[in-house]
């Protein structure tokens, strides 16, 4: 039995929040929000596409790692990882060289003489993420961390795809951060 017309939601603003749980997924909607926009127009200063911004980021999170893998950590084809790297080797943003651990598959990293710059359009935004997390509690600092580690361990349904193929980690499969290594 559907609901009527005049009951729905209205699907062009979202609910106010109710709880406490509700006000957090607002918030890391208009988070994503805005840092979707700041990652596209630091892309456009950088004249490399958002995508292709990402994948330097993945990179730049967990180290060198395959196709694959980045096709994994991205949810991309293979052949939109394969069109991404070739655009960022041209730019002068990654290199592809032999696996040493499976000489069938090449091993993509990233080359710092590029990243200087990227480095310091993000300095700012680092530096301010920095000065507010300084105001909170320790205890409030790991309760986002223990947040963003479950969620980043969790598995979400891809928005459009249904089956079990269409299901992945948000952190990217089974990454270790260079942070954890």
């Amino acid at each position: 039995m559907s609901t009527p017309i005049e009951t729905r939601p209205d699907p062009t603003i979202v609910p106010a929040p109710r709880t406490t749980p509700d006000r957090i997924v607002v918030e890391i909607r208009k988070f994503i929000a805005r840092a979707v926009f700041f990652n596209a127009q630091t892309a456009e200063k950088a004249g490399i596409g958002l995508t292709d911004m990402q994948m330097i980021h993945v990179l730049q999170l967990y180290g060198p790692a395959t196709p694959g893998r980045l096709a994994a950590f991205t949810g991309l084809s293979s052949g939109g990882v394969t069109v991404a790297l070739d655009r960022l080797e041209k730019a002068g943003y990654v290199r592809r060289r032999p696996n040493p651990a499976d000489r069938r598959s090449l091993l993509v990293t990233l080359l710092p003489a590029r990243l200087k710059k990227l480095a310091a359009m993000y300095q700012g935004v680092e530096q301010q993420t920095r000065q507010l997390l300084a105001q909170l509690p320790e205890e409030d600092l790991q309760a986002v961390v223990r947040f963003f580690q479950l969620f980043g361990q969790s598995e979400v349904k891809e928005a459009g795809k249904s089956g079990a193929g269409s299901r992945r980690k948000l952190s990217g499969a089974t990454a270790t951060s260079k942070a954890t290594r």
